[in-house]
């Protein structure tokens, strides 16, 4: 049974739920998100429109899924690289996540912080001769009045053969926050394994044509 493009990008976003426990053995506040326009300029990218669609852990809660809120950013400018082949952004800008108040969540901010180190802009060449690019950051900030430490990846559709232009779709991402501030080789393996994702779910929606 081939799997089509209807089914892919779910079972891509299930799967980051899962990737977080190899960042974080101790646990953590899991909030994934779908779609939203990534943005901007070597000044900052910015998401904007990305609907938070996942939650899992929030004050020891389980999974909550549907339409819960909104996840949107900022990044500091692009300290080094370009916008086209990938680069890292400097610490700064802010993240947010906000509920809507649907499955229990609360009707206002979840999470609010910044970027405190930098941000990596990677750009995949796939065999085919189009691009995805990846966002990947560590961020810092509150969650129920408690400071907390994450990691966040932000998965853009793949820009065909193309490259980013100022304006790019979020297929997906995923953020984990807790108390403990990820190793850096917890943070590659993550970011490695939903990019992973990403491309196997590129493959599949080409084959399906």
């Amino acid at each position: 049974m081939r799997l089509t493009g209807r089914f892919l990008l779910p079972a891509l976003l299930l799967s980051c739920l899962m990737l977080p426990n190899l960042c974080f053995a101790n646990g953590g506040t899991d909030f994934s998100n779908s779609g939203g326009t990534l943005s901007g300029t070597s000044a900052s990218l910015s998401l904007t429109g990305s609907n938070l669609i996942a939650v899992s852990g929030f004050n020891g809660g389980g999974l909550t899924t549907g339409n819960l809120g909104s996840v949107t950013f900022s990044t500091g400018a692009l300290a080094s690289g370009s916008l086209t082949m990938g680069g890292a952004f400097a610490p700064g800008g802010t993240f947010e996540v906000d509920g809507n108040g649907t499955g229990g969540l609360p009707n206002g901010v979840l999470f609010s912080g910044t970027f405190s180190g930098s941000v990596t802009w990677t750009l995949s060449t796939l065999a085919n001769g189009t691009h995805n690019y990846t966002l990947t950051g560590v961020v810092t900030g509150t969650m129920s009045g408690a400071s907390v430490n994450g990691v966040s990846v932000q998965l853009t559709i793949n820009t065909g053969k193309g490259f980013f232009n100022g304006s790019t779709t979020i297929s997906g991402g995923d953020t984990t926050v807790a108390s403990s501030v990820p190793e850096p080789s917890t943070l590659a393996l993550f970011g490695t394994g939903i990019f992973a994702l990403a491309g196997g779910l590129r493959r599949r929606l080409l084959d399906a044509r």
